[in-house]
């Protein structure tokens, strides 16, 4: 089958449900293959970028990374020694204070690093924006726990990472005693008060928000034992490799239009998704501007905003509708090298290029790397770039891994499931559409052997059951004959009416039971409401005691702190 024909099959991908748990696919004692089989594959590719071979691209790509990852990193750290950039893993996420289950790749990274002497970068991905400065944090008691929002800099407008600098000092300073004030009835030693220091040091060097919380983990990360290097995503915008890139999925993008949308057709029916923004947009044609999967905006006004393009005969003419409009020359027969040096150019203008999500993963599977870990929502919205790259460069990409994990807060909580509370919500309903099955002869209850005679009653190993009295028996035998005839369109809405009737009739022979399981379904809802607060996965790794991190962590590698 050629890659134009290669479809998609529906993959359920989930975090893990139990504490502790992880999903790794594939292991880590079989990456070395998988990243073996990347590297062979990457040598077959052939495909051409207006000259330029993709291998070519990537060559340069791989060494640009290596260099200003370094750069990067031995600002705040020890780096680790340059390497040789045709062995390469890479990861990464939003500088945020992420969970466990997402700090549990970088852990991943290192080791798959050491263990395949390979160079491991984790992208910083900063042109995503930062909604809230805030965390949220339980507080109350384990029987009686609650959830808010902690803030942790002053709320701005939602810009990209890159430009968010921190807003208020004093608001970051007084962080972990407010959350202590709220927190700390729960867990009395959150790493948060070993980790928040590192965050307000790195903040007198660096005035980005998400740089600090960036640079003071990643150092720590250093100190475990853990060989990587960070970038942030914005540096590798600026790399003429991207420019050359860019330029030419631009020249294409009639083509890659159609593909990434007829792609995109296709996920959302495969997996069953009506809204039309899930999980991206479809790539808009507005009269002769043909929307690009890159954001667009000016330094002095850091709202992002959908990039157009305008195929013109002396080239692209490229805009966002509004303040901004940049022409890229097109050399002959196609020659991009005057478009990478007026996409270069852009940054001295204060205008911001930067690819979206799917872009920003694809350029790194494609050109950056030799193994990308993914997480569980990575790993499944890049099923959609895997069927992009067959059908618009046409060969298979590389496969990624998956990484990610379940922890939760040390807190004393009920362990209740949904399943719990739909078994109780079954039983109610059969108390209503099937009393006869609490039912029962009782040898105590005085009834003569006549009345004993019956159906068994199912209920009687959970001793929910009542006393069978001849009334009960009776009613009993009228409704299983009455359910034992079989229904035309004569007699169905008669059988219907009486088999109704019947069951209204021992509602007050099953009432007792009916109280025993609403007052055990009140107090499985607040069990779960509670396991909803203090069972999820989802605070941040800083809200954890340090020991139950490192428990977690570092059976991927490093030393003990």
């Amino acid at each position: 089958m050629n890659a134009a024909g290669i479809s998609l099959t529906r993959r359920r991908l989930r975090a893990p449900l139990h504490d502790g748990a992880k999903v790794i696919e594939p292991s880590l004692e079989t990456a070395g293959d998988l990243l073996a089989a990347n590297i062979a594959a990457s040598a077959t590719r052939t495909y051409d970028l207006h000259g330029r071979t993709l291998g070519e691209v990537s060559a340069q790509a791989r060494q640009e990374l290596l260099v200003a990852a370094h750069r990067y990193t031995s600002a705040y750290r020890d780096a680790p020694a340059m390497t040789d950039p045709s062995r390469m893993v890479l990861a990464g996420h939003q500088p945020t204070l992420f969970h466990p289950g997402v700090w549990l790749k970088n852990f991943a990274l290192g080791r798959l690093g050491a263990e395949y002497h390979a160079a491991a970068v984790n992208l910083l991905v900063d042109s995503d924006t930062l909604r809230h400065a805030t965390l949220r944090v339980p507080g109350g008691t384990p029987t009686a726990p609650f959830a808010s929002e902690i803030a942790y800099d002053r709320p701005t407008a939602e810009i990209p990472y890159e430009e968010r600098a921190i807003g208020d000092r004093a608001l970051l300073s007084s962080f972990p005693r407010r959350v202590a004030e709220q927190f700390e009835s729960l867990v009395a030693d959150p790493f948060l008060h070993e980790f928040w220091p590192r965050v307000l040091a790195a903040s007198k060097a660096e005035p980005l928000l998400g740089a600090c919380l960036a640079r003071a983990r990643h150092a720590y990360e250093g100190e475990l034992g853990l060989n990587t290097l960070e970038l942030p995503q914005s540096e590798v915008c600026g790399f003429e490799s991207f420019h050359w890139f860019t330029a030419h999925l631009l020249a294409e993008l009639p083509r890659f239009q159609e593909v990434y949308n007829t792609a995109l057709w296709e996920y959302r029916r495969v997996n069953r998704i009506r809204s039309t923004s899930h999980p991206v947009p479809e790539l808009e044609r507005l009269g002769d501007l043909i929307e690009a999967p890159f954001w667009i905006w000016e330094h002095d006004a850091p709202r992002r905003k959908r990039l157009f393009v305008s195929l013109r005969q002396d080239g692209l003419l490229l805009t966002d509708r509004g303040e901004i409009w940049v022409h890229l020359p097109l050399g002959p027969d196609g020659d991009l090298s005057r478009a990478v040096e007026r996409l270069a150019g852009l940054a001295q203008q204060g205008i911001k290029l930067r690819g979206r999500a799917l872009l920003t993963t694809l350029f790194a599977r494609l050109f950056l790397s030799d193994l990308f870990l993914h997480g569980i929502g990575g790993a499944k919205y890049d099923e959609l770039t895997d069927l992009i790259v067959q059908r618009f460069f046409g060969f298979e990409p590389p496969r990624f891994m998956i990484v990610s994990g379940t922890l939760k807060l040390p807190i004393p909580r009920p362990h209740v499931t949904e399943n719990d509370l739909r078994r109780v919500d079954h039983e109610l309903r059969d108390l209503t559409y099937h009393p006869e099955q609490y039912l029962v002869a009782h040898e105590s209850a005085g009834v003569s052997g006549a009345a004993q005679e019956g159906p068994v009653c199912t209920k009687c190993a959970t001793g929910t059951h009542v006393a069978l009295t001849p009334e009960l028996a009776s009613l009993t035998r009228e409704k299983h004959a009455w359910l034992a005839i079989e229904p035309t369109l004569d007699n169905a809405r008669q059988r219907c009416r009486e088999i109704r009737r019947l069951n209204e009739t021992m509602q007050p022979w099953v009432d007792e039971r009916r109280r025993e399981l609403l007052a055990q379904r009140e107090q499985l809802v607040e069990a779960l409401r509670i396991e909803s607060i203090l069972g999820s996965r989802e605070f941040a790794f800083c809200l954890y005691p340090a020991k139950t991190l490192w428990n977690f962590l570092l059976e991927f590698g490093g030393g003990r702190p």
